[in-house]
């Protein structure tokens, strides 16, 4: 079976503001469909594993609708792997989606980067949305370097943050993050849709960027032969 792994946050407050969030359901149902329907398996891992906070649970949205009452895919999401249960070896991509939760735990989130890097170096795609990118600013190859440097990358921009409200309120900014560890940071206007496709690297702005992320992941693992 051809898999995909998806990471979701197990962080469920806004630092300070004691306000909810989590993984974003959009972010994880739309790209999903999109490899789900090109024949993919997918499995979900979090830094803590098992049950993790959602946000966005918009069921008047019919994709999000269809994953939410999808019984095998509730079941699996709401039992996500912890990191040392995974074996990268079993995955062609890994996915990180994203949420404001991922601000908090993704970067440290040691034992998923390493499988994120072994999956990118055994010829596998590494993915990511919105603040899922957060997840890759720490990955380092194994020739010492970050996985984003020298790299078109994505991510949620300080402007969206602004709009938001929460310059402030998340631990960093991820615009200038990914900037940081090298990353050719490319963004749109606020909630555009935009997807950088580096190699096998590809990185979503938003929300709105999540259905076409998973449509990219397809398409880079199609002509890989994946």
């Amino acid at each position: 079976m051809k898999k995909i792994l998806f990471v979701i946050t197990s962080h469920g407050v806004k630092g300070s503001t004691g306000k909810p969030t989590g993984y974003y359901l959009g972010e994880v149902s739309h790209p999903w469909k999109e490899l789900k329907d090109a024949g993919f398996e997918i499995d979900f891992v979090s830094p803590k594993g098992g049950e993790s906070p959602v946000d966005g649970l918009d069921l008047e949205d019919p994709i999000n609708k269809e994953f939410w009452e999808n019984q095998q895919y509730h079941q699996k999401i709401t039992n996500a792997f912890k990191p040392e249960q995974i074996n990268s070896k079993d995955y062609l991509a890994i996915f990180y989606a994203g949420g404001h939760g991922t601000m908090w735990d993704f970067p440290d989130a040691d034992l998923i980067g390493k499988k994120a890097a072994e999956i990118y170096e055994s010829g596998g795609v590494v993915a990511a949305v919105c603040h899922g990118p957060a997840g890759l600013v720490n990955i380092k190859l194994s020739n010492g370097s970050y996985l984003i440097s020298g790299k078109r990358v994505n991510g949620f921009s300080n402007e969206e943050e602004e709009a938001v409200g929460l310059t402030n309120v998340v631990p960093f900014l991820l615009e200038e993050k990914l900037k940081e560890r090298g990353g050719i940071y490319k963004k749109s206007g606020l909630w555009k849709e935009h997807v950088e496709v580096d190699g096998r690297l590809v990185t979503g702005q938003n929300p709105q960027s999540a259905k076409k992320v998973g449509a990219e992941m397809v398409r880079v693992l199609s002509s890989s032969g994946k």
